[in-house]
């Protein structure tokens, strides 16, 4: 008898991808049980193709496969915010100071988005915009894997935030007058200065979370 064929990469990518999304925007809490079943409909995908997806981001750290239990959501702690706030305080200013693709005056419009979400107090679009921002600062590498490891690392940081926002809801607010200082710089070709006042920003938001998170 012939072994059936696996899902296709194309596939597996795609439910990777969509899983991440939906993680990254706060779609389910930490510690929630996810719905195999429902979700694989959702998605368009067989439940096959789904456990290779939830396997990757197991790997990543996001999900947790209880046996006999099911998937859940991973509640990250503190060792996990040092974790990710390390890697982006090496990714992020190295693609401010040497990024050949950096879209300067698109991060000049996210930070303004911010700003008028600020404004009308749209918490959860200051929120949005200020991933998009860091997102798209290292997009300016122009790396594929390494746009897909900011995506592992902004879906790990989007669980942090669920909850530390239940106690900070305004956490990002601060951090909207720090972008645009950084864009600033950007503008006047201070790519170093920009890059720099970047990790400083990174570091301090990673030790601030995780006093929070004691």
């Amino acid at each position: 008898m012939s072994a059936q064929p696996g899902p296709s990469p194309n596939a597996r990518q795609y439910a990777l991808t969509a899983l991440r999304e939906r993680i990254s925007a706060g779609l389910w809490e930490p510690g929630e049980k996810v719905n195999e079943q429902e979700l694989a409909a959702t998605l368009g995908v067989s439940r096959n193709t789904l456990r290779e997806a939830f396997a990757a981001l197991s790997g990543d750290g996001i999900i947790t496969r209880v046996p006999n239990r099911g998937v859940f959501i991973s509640s990250p702690g503190i060792a996990d915010v040092r974790d990710i706030y390390g890697a982006r305080a090496a990714l992020e200013p190295a693609a401010l100071q040497w990024g050949r693709d950096l879209d300067v005056g698109l991060l000049a419009q996210i930070v303004t988005a911010a700003e008028e979400a600020r404004g009308r107090g749209d918490r959860h679009a200051v929120a949005d915009a200020n991933q998009r921002f860091h997102r798209e600062i290292v997009a300016g590498l122009g790396s594929p894997a390494l746009d897909e490891t900011m995506a592992r690392l902004l879906a790990r940081m989007r669980l942090v935030f669920v909850r530390v926002l239940a106690a900070e809801p305004d956490f990002h607010a601060p951090y909207v007058d720090e972008n645009r200082q950084v864009v600033g710089l950007l503008q006047a070709r201070e790519r170093a200065e920009a890059a720099g006042l970047l990790r400083t920003m990174i570091m301090r938001t990673g030790d601030r979370l995780a006093d929070l998170l004691r």
